[in-house]
């Protein structure tokens, strides 16, 4: 935290992956009040045979706190191909949660965007927004998104020498752009959120 002081990062989005790490997001939004917002989602990756549990236990902590985005949720292909159909489920409710509270969602979309963009063009309507946290994909998956009113997270993975996002970037305006760090713990929101406050 000192070092994003130091260097002028002065608000940091932090979002949970499960119900128990939703604990250290409050601590570290409790300590740094200023700087740090909460969201809360459950993570595709931990989208597993208690998935509901996490999501009553995530869902039931939503009204007690204050809440800037739902995220990160999504769809994560890379590491189980098996739990797809929980992941879209998963996905679904949660953006219903978003829309609802009228927050962003913040995707995390790993070997997924033709799932992604399908649970998308589903869910669309006038309370639907967010980002795509570390967006990896084309220039036809980006135009997509931002047809959508999607923001794009631009992370380290265009430095990378065949990555080829480069490429993609350079096809894209820049105000559909965000830079992200890549630490999984920190996502930036382009636009005004009014927290959901209970």
């Amino acid at each position: 935290m000192q070092r994003c002081l130091d260097n002028n990062i002065g608000r940091l989005f932090l979002p949970n992956v499960d119900s128990a790490s939703m604990e250290l997001v409050f601590s570290q939004v409790a300590a740094f009040p200023e700087n740090c917002f909460a969201m809360l989602g459950l993570h595709p990756c931990d989208v597993k045979e208690n998935w509901q549990h996490e999501l009553k236990l995530i869902g039931d902590a939503i009204p007690s706190n204050r809440i800037y985005a739902i995220g990160e949720i999504g769809i994560d292909l890379y590491w189980d191909k098996t739990t797809l159909d929980i992941q879209v489920e998963a996905f679904k409710i949660q953006i219903g949660w978003a829309k609802k509270l009228k927050l962003p969602i913040v995707i995390h979309c790993r070997n997924s965007y033709d799932e992604v963009l399908q649970v998308l063009k589903e869910e669309q309507d006038e309370n639907l927004r967010g980002i795509l946290h570390c967006f990896t994909g084309t220039v036809e998956q980006a135009n997509q998104l931002i047809d959508m009113g999607f923001y794009l997270g631009i992370g380290g993975v265009v430095t990378y020498k065949n990555s080829g996002l480069d490429k993609v970037v350079e096809q894209i305006d820049l105000k559909h752009l965000v830079l992200e760090t890549d630490s999984p713990y920190l996502t930036p929101i382009p636009f005004r959120v009014k927290p959901y406050e209970g």
